[in-house]
């Protein structure tokens, strides 16, 4: 056996805890595994529990027998520490505080795994999973020549000598939640097994069918990786599986010459999952082919595909699909949408009561044009999604034309651009005018005419609502007028503009107060941005610290921040004028306009973000901003 674990990993979480303490040994020096007994004593000794409490929870488990760990039938309890206990006083008793508090009262460090640090295929060559099962234990990572073994039976040391001796290495044992160690145990290596058969059925094969190519001489080409092969199927499953647990919003499969990535999006931010071998990477990428519908053979030009599936909770999950040729084979997106976010209402999806109040005046009028501008993966689409849901009853008839169709939703008629035939956004909407709609969405207005198809059912009698890719509301303008439409038909036609950013949220669980001092950051007072929308300073100002709820980066979930500016007789005055985009902006700015900026510091003001996220994200602040 040999461990394989780069050093440069950062195998799992590890949690600050109390000064460890001497560590406690069993009564006897014989190996034996944690009693029930042996929790509850320590428990009484440090104040954690009632004496009545844990008499009464022996006598009951006296004679029961029950495979569960005794942290876990102690949790199970929900106990609340005793109010005057110094440390978790009135503290409910959960798995995750017993844990970190027995692995202190034992001398040992605490780690909380976390599956996205840890390289599944290197901890699973150094023990196989019967041995690994038997002592309840698992490998998570290795660093200058010592291994850590994560155990959650304190009193049970035999295996320490044998595995140092094998691995020629020091041993660290590292206590960890006895619920999440059994479940990971079973998931490593039920994956690096399936991995591992994987590359066996196809071995001999590099599946490598991008521009660039390893040719190994001698190499049996008669042995191909199956994507219907039952290990292709487990990789893929849990593959699904694990994003939807994360809350992961897309799912990277990058090959690479000799591995391949897998990559989740998270609240905006990439991490890196799982590395499988470049073969079986194609295998999985030509088994959600097959389930998406696309052409399995086709590997030299991009394509899209869709995926709906259900969640272990049975709740429907949609993925898009998307691969890319490149070097080293394809590349393959699956984003999750989840079709639930199209039942929030606008307060859920971050807008204040007064942006609210401007949109929906807005979306509410008989005709015109509607533009949500943004980057991509700016929420643009759930919020068009989540309007359109409101304003689709029985007595309107809403008709979308989309590339791709990212949700499907009944009370739509959706209708996706087909290049290869020639239905663009432009014939999409010619086609969509023939249909009697009352509401036309528009994927995006990628050129002059679509937007001259948007205007012309615009002046028709319909409301078209669209997208544009630009930095702010008042840029939207500008860009239309770029694209060769008349100031008069844009002034004729738009009814406002709302640009948007998705910021992430404050975790729940941490956070830590900034002193009135540091409140002014990268140079712009916190007074001056929401003097003019706030009446008094704000008072609850977060700095992200980290916990185990949000993978020790401090946020957890995303919001909407927004610009929503409505076209005035002055804004449209400014437009027949041709004039500068300052001016355009100073006058939304005195008709109530909240820039992206301001936007944000009243959700760092009222505790949901901090400054940090919101300077990252949103445009920078001009003197019209101030």
């Amino acid at each position: 056996m040999t461990l394989s674990i780069p050093s440069a990993a950062a195998p799992a979480v590890a949690v600050p805890s109390r000064p460890a303490r001497a560590p406690t040994q069993p009564a006897t020096g014989a190996d034996r595994r944690l009693s029930l007994e042996d929790v509850v004593q320590a428990m009484l000794a440090e104040g954690l529990c009632l004496p009545e409490q844990g008499s009464r929870l022996l006598e009951v488990r006296r004679f029961a027998k029950t495979d569960l760990h005794p942290l876990v039938l102690i949790a199970g309890e929900k106990w609340r520490a005793p109010a005057a206990h110094p440390v978790h006083g009135g503290a409910l008793l959960s798995l995750e505080l017993l844990s970190e508090w027995f692995a202190a009262h034992c001398g040992m460090d605490y780690v909380h795994i976390d599956p996205l640090k840890i390289n599944f295929s290197n901890v699973t060559d150094v023990m196989s999973s019967a041995y690994a099962e038997r002592f309840k234990i698992l490998p998570i990572g290795i660093e200058q020549g010592v291994a850590t073994v994560a155990t959650a039976e304190p009193y049970v040391r035999e295996w320490e000598t044998e595995i140092a001796q094998v691995m020629r290495l020091k041993i660290r044992r590292v206590f960890a939640n006895p619920r999440d160690l059994s479940r990971f145990i079973v998931e490593f290596y039920a994956l690096a097994q399936s991995v591992k058969r994987a590359v066996q059925a196809g071995e001999g094969r590099s599946g490598v069918s991008g521009f660039e190519q390893l040719v190994e001489i001698g190499a049996n080409a008669s042995r191909q990786y199956d994507a219907n092969d039952q290990h292709i199927v487990n990789i893929v499953d849990w593959l699904w599986q694990y994003a939807f647990d994360q809350g992961a919003s897309d799912i990277h499969i990058e090959p690479r010459r000799d591995i391949g990535l897998v990559r989740f999006r998270i609240d905006g931010v990439l991490h890196q999952v799982y590395q499988i071998p470049s073969s079986v990477v194609a295998a999985m990428t030509s088994r959600i082919k097959i389930l998406g519908r696309m052409d399995v053979v086709e590997k030299r030009r991009p394509q899209d595909g869709r995926i709906k599936t259900r969640t272990a909770t049975g709740s429907e999950v949609e993925l898009r699909l998307s691969t890319m040729p490149t070097a080293f084979g394809e590349k393959l997106v699956m984003r999750i949408f989840d079709p639930d976010v199209i039942v929030k209402d606008f307060a859920e999806l971050g807008f204040s009561a007064e942006d609210e109040r401007r949109w929906l005046d807005m979306t509410r009028r008989p005709h015109g044009i509607i533009l949500v501008t943004g980057p991509t993966g700016s929420g643009k689409t759930t919020t068009l999604y989540s309007t359109l849901k409101t304003l689709a009853v029985p007595e309107v008839n809403v008709c979308t034309i989309e590339d791709p169709i990212e949700m499907i939703e009944p009370s739509f008629n959706q209708m996706q651009v087909q290049s290869s035939i020639d239905l663009g956004f432009a014939e999409g909407v010619r086609a969509l005018m023939r249909q009697d709609p009352d509401i036309i969405m528009i994927g995006e207005i990628r050129d002059l005419e679509t937007a001259e198809m948007a205007i012309q059912a615009a002046l028709t009698g319909h409301l078209v609502l669209s997208t544009l890719h630009t930095n702010d509301a008042v840029s939207a303008v500008t860009r239309l007028i770029d694209l060769g439409v008349p100031a008069y038909l844009l002034n004729a036609t738009v009814l406002g503009v709302m640009a948007q950013r998705l910021v992430r949220t404050l975790c729940k669980s941490c956070g830590t107060q900034i002193p009135y001092a540091e409140r002014a950051e990268g140079g712009i007072p916190w007074e001056e941005l929401v003097r003019p929308w706030s009446a008094k300073a704000p008072a609850q100002i977060y700095r992200a610290v980290g916990c185990l709820e949000c993978r020790m980066t401090g946020y957890r979930g995303r919001t909407g921040i927004y610009e929503v500016m409505l076209m005035s007789n002055e804004i449209r005055r400014l437009v027949s004028e041709q004039a500068e985009m300052n001016q355009i902006r100073r006058q939304a700015y005195l008709e109530g306009m909240k820039s992206l900026r301001v936007s944000g510091a009243l959700k760092v003001a009222s505790g949901l973000t901090t400054m940090e996220e919101i300077l990252q994200v949103a445009p920078p602040v001009t003197e019209v901003d101030l």
